[in-house]
């Protein structure tokens, strides 16, 4: 059996390219399934893309499929036959498709009875039977959301296509892709080398294609090379490149012959806000902006062309002419806005709905001020600054900057605070209102900004829940997950001291008569203890360590978060699981037990055995004086390790002690005991849900 490289490549017309990489890692993994389920061996498979092809080069692939032994199973015995023992025609049907006749079927015996069966022997194909119609397949499976026709043809694609080329080693594979013939013509670059060319085998891709198309059809290749030589000409600056990876990828997309060069614009338009040149550059012009060491915007740019030049200068040229009107909007934007203070912009606030049945951001902006100022004196954060900032906070949406660029609301409100002459505690809170904005992004830095950001999101779960536009499956239009998860966040890693049903009762009540969901704020504090189970699965939490504490229904999130980390601690110790099966037995006795009887509140000493209950009830009592602090404080973890003690004294009453004996005052005594001992854990956790 012979292995030979087999190369396909579709050539399209330009591929959207925030979608190319998708497109090409998709087309990979679909062909390779198809390979899979033809049980074909094969070596690596390579995926390549560029603005105008997706290709796909499997190593050493099999020129044949392996034979193969197909089972085809009839009817059961008990349906094959009628009771005389003749062939139903069930039978016979099934017998016929086979090619065979009934008494030529074998029998197979399984748990659910007798079948009859046939093995049926399979010779495999020369692979390059197959492989156009696997490409066929692979292709028809991409995700494409909009696929479109072109010309006169019936078949859709992403984009029109122009060439197919299926090379199996120096074999021209047959057949029709997307209405058009496997051949050997590949397209170059459209402006640079050989606009066609033929390729004579598969292992010659992608090399010929960069050596005569003067196209890198290789991704990463042409992403490390914009990459390193974007750093090179940064550092020509002294300065950093801002290469984020996500317009690294789309610029990666945008060419096949990648020409990293670097521009500069005049020095004036660096007193408008870097954040609003920023994103004109990368956004909508696909440059790489540059920064010095201190982190200060350079008057430079670093982009990428498709083609070389003779002469370079004139493409630079060129991209300055074409951003400098750009930069020039961005300038005579902010310069209108500077004409208007921050807080004289609130009743245009009015004009702008919030929610039809909660009214408008400047009663979103009224209430946020007042939520600020309460959480702020919750947490020791001065009130009055937190109460001018959550007042401010959305008067920046109605400015030409933020209307022209969306993605500087709250920077701009920074920019614009602080020329009017407020604080740097208010101008940063304005900005961090949002934070944090994604998994994984910054928190506010300041406890005023802490209070409203907290604030401003608070605001929206009380509103929406409030309402009963509660998300459903993956529809979550306000954004109430991640608005949830910022909330939970910054109280638990900033540690602050605040009770979740009080920020949402106090956040409801700001509504008035807005809202009618009488279950708000039961229906907020839910949801938010649901995102804290999700949030602390993701972190590696045990679900049922996360479900012990959730029993106690704690709404702190800086007290649950202390009891999760001191379960999971807890669990480390030598003592763990016998306390956890001694508190499953604790629970179920006296489960049992308060559906019949009333227990005592406390323990008689009188009625006390000698030996193991008094020992226990000893240790009981020692700790429950002693750990008063350490629940009061929130050391929990402490306070687990002290109750690790009690495993010898509790393995010796359940040795031996009998707790439901006929003495009706000492039945009751021991179940005031147990109950006892149950309380001291149920202050941290409820540990008889654990699992060993």
């Amino acid at each position: 059996m012979m292995q030979k490289t087999f190369l396909v490549e579709i050539g399209t017309e330009e591929l959207p390219p925030k979608s190319l990489r998708t497109l090409a890692e998709s087309f990979a993994a679909n062909f390779i399934q198809q390979l899979d389920n033809a049980n074909l061996e094969h070596g690596e498979v390579l995926w390549y893309a560029s603005p105008r092809r997706l290709a796909l080069k499997v190593l050493n692939l099999n020129d044949t499929q392996p034979d193969s032994q197909i089972v085809k199973r009839g009817p059961a015995v008990s349906a094959a036959f009628d009771a005389n023992g003749n062939a139903t025609k069930a039978a016979e049907g099934w017998a016929r498709g086979c090619g065979i006749t009934v008494d030529q079927a074998e029998r197979i015996q399984t748990d659910k009875g007798e079948w009859l069966s046939y093995t049926q022997n399979q010779k495999g194909q020369p692979v390059v039977n197959l492989l156009c119609d696997m490409v066929k397949t692979a292709l028809s499976k991409l995700p494409i959301p909009k696929p479109m026709r072109w010309a006169a043809r019936q078949v859709e694609f992403i984009r029109p296509c122009h060439t197919v080329t299926m090379l199996y080693g120096d074999e021209l594979v047959p057949g029709t892709i997307l209405e058009i013939k496997s051949d050997r013509i590949i397209r170059g670059h459209r402006f640079m080398g050989e606009q066609e060319f033929t390729i004579d085998n598969a292992d010659q891709y992608p090399e010929i294609l960069e050596q005569r198309g003067k196209v890198i059809a290789d991704y990463d290749k042409r992403k490390s090379i914009i990459k390193q030589q974007a750093e090179e000409e940064a550092a020509k600056l002294n300065g950093k490149a801002d290469l984020t990876d996500n317009l690294l990828e789309e610029v990666s997309s945008l060419v096949e012959w990648p020409v990293v060069l670097t521009a500069k614009f005049e020095e004036r338009f660096l007193e408008v806000p870097a954040e609003s040149l920023v994103y004109t550059m990368k956004g909508d012009q696909k440059y790489f902006p540059v920064y010095d060491k201190q982190g200060k915007l350079l008057p430079n740019f670093i982009f990428v062309a498709n083609i070389e030049s003779k002469d370079p200068q004139v493409v630079i040229s060129g991209n300055e002419k074409v951003v400098r009107p750009r930069l020039a909007d961005a300038e005579f934007f902010y310069q209108t806005d500077l004409k208007q203070r921050l807080e004289d912009r609130l009743p245009r606030l009015e004009t702008v709905l919030f929610q039809q049945q909660l009214g408008t951001v400047k009663d979103k902006a009224i209430r946020i001020e007042s939520l600020s100022g309460f959480i702020a004196d919750k947490i020791g954060a001065d009130v009055e600054q937190a109460k001018r900032a959550g007042k401010l906070t959305k008067c920046d949406l109605v400015t030409n900057t933020v209307f022209e660029f969306p993605e500087t609301q709250g920077i701009m409100g920074r920019y614009l605070s602080l020329k009017d002459g407020e604080s740097i505690e208010v101008a940063t809170a304005i900005e961090e209102q949002y934070k944090p904005r994604f998994a994984g992004d910054e928190l506010p830095s300041t406890a005023v900004s802490c209070s409203v950001s907290i604030a401003e999101k608070l605001d929206t779960l009380a509103g929406i829940f409030g309402i009963g536009q509660h998300p459903k499956g993956d529809k979550d239009p306000f954004a109430l997950r991640r608005a949830a998860i910022g909330v939970l966040r910054i109280i638990v890693e900033k540690a602050l001291p605040l009770d979740l049903v009080e920020l949402a009762g106090y956040a409801a009540s700001l509504y008035g008569d807005k809202l009618n969901n009488k279950n708000v704020v039961d229906d907020i504090v839910n949801f938010m203890q649901g995102r804290f189970r999700a949030w602390y699965q993701e972190q590696g939490f045990a679900i049922d360590t996360i479900q012990a504490v959730l029993a106690l229904n704690p709404t702190k999130p800086a007290d649950f978060d202390a009891r999760v980390k001191a379960v999971t601690h807890f669990r480390t110790l030598p003592e763990a699981s016998s306390l956890a099966e001694a508190n499953k037995r604790v629970s179920n006795i006296l489960s049992k037990s308060k559906t019949e009887i009333v227990i005592p509140q406390k323990v008689n000493a009188a009625l006390l055995e000698d030996g193991a209950e008094g020992d226990l009830a000893k240790q009981v009592a020692i700790l429950t004086d002693k750990l008063v602090p350490y629940f009061n404080n929130g050391h929990y973890q402490d306070a687990l390790v002290e109750l690790s003690s009690l495993k010898t004294p509790i393995d010796a009453f359940f040795e031996s002690v009998m707790v439901m004996v006929d003495n009706e005052q000492i039945k009751l005594n021991r179940l005031a005991l147990l109950e006892k001992l149950q309380n001291l854990f149920l202050k941290v956790a409820d540990i008889s849900l654990l699992q060993a």
